[in-house]
């Protein structure tokens, strides 16, 4: 067993910016609680964003270039996010090397979170392809990022290789 970093949202914890979880059926998620040692976060909220919070979308690319400076994290109000998502996205790096923790299960279309689709920037719902900023600072450093929808093939390296 080790140590997974896993969005508290998955988790069943309503901290999405509507003051919402995100349900998960499958049975490969039901295999990582089940076996696994879990550090639950969200990074939002460690970031120091209430619940509920206007959603927030990148604007110019994805999480690696927000980490770059080259995009910016934005609130449906206008506000800039930037620097706050960066600091959440710190938070769950330490934690993960405090840990000695190599994984993460992260929700997929996050500004925070996404590891293969985010929102396109104009809230009206389009996704992208394109990662959020914690699946970026994760990635950079090393760890392999999932989401709800791909753990399947963290178990399948777990089983096959025995890593964990």
């Amino acid at each position: 067993m080790t140590k997974i970093l896993v969005s508290s949202c998955l988790l069943g914890c309503a901290v999405r910016y509507n003051g919402s979880d995100v349900e998960v059926h499958n049975n490969d998620f039901d295999w990582l609680i089940e076996t696994q040692d879990i550090v639950p976060l969200c990074p939002e909220v460690a970031a120091g964003l209430p619940i509920p919070r206007d959603p927030a979308e990148i604007f110019g690319g994805s999480g690696a270039e927000v980490l770059a400076g080259t995009a910016r994290i934005i609130g449906i109000d206008h506000k800039d996010l930037t620097d706050q998502l960066i600091w959440g996205a710190d938070v769950a790096l330490r934690l993960c090397r405090n840990q000695d923790n190599k994984f993460a299960v992260l929700t997929e279309n996050s500004p925070s979170c996404g590891s293969n689709f985010i929102y396109d920037g104009s809230f009206s719902g389009v996704k992208k392809k394109g990662i959020g900023i914690v699946a970026a600072r994760l990635s950079e450093s090393g760890e392999l990022v999932f989401s709800q929808h791909t753990v399947g093939s963290l178990r399948d390296l777990v089983e096959t290789s025995r890593l964990i």
